[in-house]
Order: C-alpha cells, then sequence, then structure tokens
C-alpha cells in the first residue's frame, strides 16, 4: 500500500505492507534511525514519537494509519540549522542520558509534556515519563533535565 505522510515538515510517500508498523517504515523506509525499536511490545518507550502532536509508540502503530499525519522523530527536534532543542541541550547538560537508547522516546515524551504544561513539578514530570524505561540513568538527571528545559523555555518565550 501506498502511505504518504509528512515527517518533521517533509512529505513521505511509502510503499508499505499492510502490517509494517510505523517505526520500521520511519527506520527503514525513509531512513530516520532515532526511533529506537527496545521491546517491540509497546511497553519500553523506546519508539515514542509524535503523531498528529500526540505522543504514539511506533512499534505499535501501522505505518498504514499514519495516512495524512504529521509525524515527528527525535530528528525533528533541532532547529532548521541544526541548533539543539532546548530539551536536547538540557539532557546532555544535566547528563540525562547514558547509553542513549532510551533518549529518543524519553525526549519525544517529554516535548509532549512540555508542549501541554509550561512549568510541570518533578512529580508531574516523573508520572509523564513513568512509560519510558531507562536503565542507566536513575531518572534523576533525566527530571532534572526536563525541568531545566521548562523554564528555560518559559524565559525564552
Amino acid at each position: 500500500m501506498n502511505v504518504e505522510f509528512t515527517v518533521n515538515g517533509a512529505c513521505h510517500s511509502v510503499d508499505v505492507e499492510p502490517r509494517r508498523t510505523l517505526a520500521d517504515a520511519l527506520r527503514e523506509d525513509i531512513g530516520l534511525t532515532g526511533t529506537h525499536l527496545g521491546c517491540e511490545h509497546g511497553v519500553c518507550g523506546a519508539c515514542t514519537v509524535l503523531v498528529d502532536g500526540e505522543p504514539v509508540r511506533a512499534c505499535l502503530m501501522f505505518a498504514v494509519q499514519a495516512e495524512g499525519s504529521s509525524v515527528t522523530t527525535v530528528e525533528g527536534m533541532a532547529g532548521a540549522d541544526g541548533t539543539p532543542h532546548p530539551l536536547q541541550k538540557a539532557f546532555c547538560d544535566h547528563h540525562g542520558l547514558q547509553c542513549g537508547f532510551c533518549t529518543p522516546g524519553m525526549l519525544m515524551s517529554a516535548l509532549d509534556l512540555l508542549h501541554r504544561e509550561t512549568n510541570p513539578s518533578r512529580e508531574r514530570i516523573r508520572a509523564e515519563l513513568s512509560g519510558n524505561i531507562c536503565r542507566c540513568t536513575g531518572y534523576v538527571g533525566i527530571v532534572d533535565a526536563v525541568e531545566a528545559a521548562a523554564q528555560e523555555m518559559n524565559t525564552a518565550g
């Protein structure tokens, strides 16, 4: 089946088998490998992307379901000139990543939160990111990063 959707602002048309996941289409057909596949059961959150502004586990969504949608992946967070998004910078500055495997999904989930809430509490950040599993950091740096990015984004604009 031919599926047309927008990914990070660019229109894409891909031929996919009806049962091909959005994660596989993004990684293998479009070449955006930032969407990671951890468990392929929707449990770990590494494959989280935004579809029409809503967080989605790309390993559980079929590519055909994205027809006509706008998809944002971790590659779409940086500015057009490659400048890291404040959230990406905060993850680096506050040691919110170690091995980096969970980071794309964690960033996308945090971005969704910050789009909805400009000043989330640490408790709220933890609750929102509870569906994203990190086996390395212990989450303190991640929560610090999201909190710092919220402050940065609030003062910037």
